[in-house]
């Protein structure tokens, strides 16, 4: 299994982090989860290709996390550079076929993939939910973040890896990581901010998980003017790693 990270930054527009965006090779499929601004042109610079998402996981919808779901969904339709054949799969909590009639409205035949290409299921925002592909199982688990915000936790062949999305402390995503190999977890800002995790409070998140290996993502400006990795391990004793735009870590 390997994670490879696109977008460590948010919704601020930053020459060094793009918006959030993680692809993970798992099983002989590429997971990939959220799809922040951005993420689609960044991808190439790191060997990934639109074409290869085997699985789409949302985390939550805000735009930071899924503004480049329009520019894929209309990039499927482009025959010349679209080259996948086989379904790919689209994970997002209940509610959000509701939020796609609402693109559909708005762009009509242009957001949609040809017939049968595009595989969706709803999960259930506030419970677990466990989706097996091939090798590959995908778990889900509701965040302190808004209504309807997701974890997801990727399995294959003995490795497992966590992905918090936004989240502020959360019982719910410190049980889908126990037992996880690596987690990811988005660490906004070293002063607190509601719905979401200060360096120390990620730190602390992933002691209560016993995870060995911890990479930090999702960072505001301000995180990139203090040393996050010493301040969650003040609370963490595993391997601290910070997210940079093309970090690939092996599981």
């Amino acid at each position: 299994m390997e994670l490879i990270v696109v977008g460590s930054g948010t919704g601020v527009p930053s020459l060094k982090r793009g918006s959030p965006g993680y692809g993970v090779r798992a099983g002989g499929r590429l997971v990939f989860l959220d799809l922040g601004p951005g993420v689609l042109r960044a991808m190439l610079r790191y060997g990934l290709n639109f074409s290869e998402i085997d699985v789409l996981c949302l985390s939550h919808l805000h735009p930071d996390h899924v503004g480049d779901l329009v520019p894929f969904f209309f990039a499927t339709r482009y025959a010349l550079g679209y080259t996948r054949k086989e379904p790919f799969h689209l994970l997002a909590a209940r509610g959000f076929q509701e939020f796609y009639g609402h693109l559909q409205k708005a762009f009509g035949e242009w957001v949609e993939p040809r017939p049968g290409l595009m595989q969706l299921q709803e999960l259930d925002p506030a419970g677990n939910d466990a989706v097996v592909l091939g090798e590959v199982t995908i778990k889900s688990a509701p965040t302190n973040h808004t209504a309807g915000s997701l974890a997801f936790r990727v399995e294959t062949e003995g490795k497992a890896l966590v992905y918090s999305g936004d989240t502020d402390a959360s019982d719910s995503l410190v049980k889908l990581a126990q037992g996880a190999d690596l987690l990811v977890l988005e660490c906004a800002n070293p002063f607190k901010v509601p719905g979401h995790l200060t360096p120390p409070e990620a730190g602390r998140l992933a002691a209560q998980a016993g995870v060995p290996r911890l990479v930090l993502s999702h960072f505001y400006p301000p995180c990139d003017e203090v040393d996050v990795a010493a301040l969650a391990g003040a609370e963490f004793s595993g391997e601290i790693i910070k997210a940079e735009d093309g970090l690939k870590v092996i599981l």
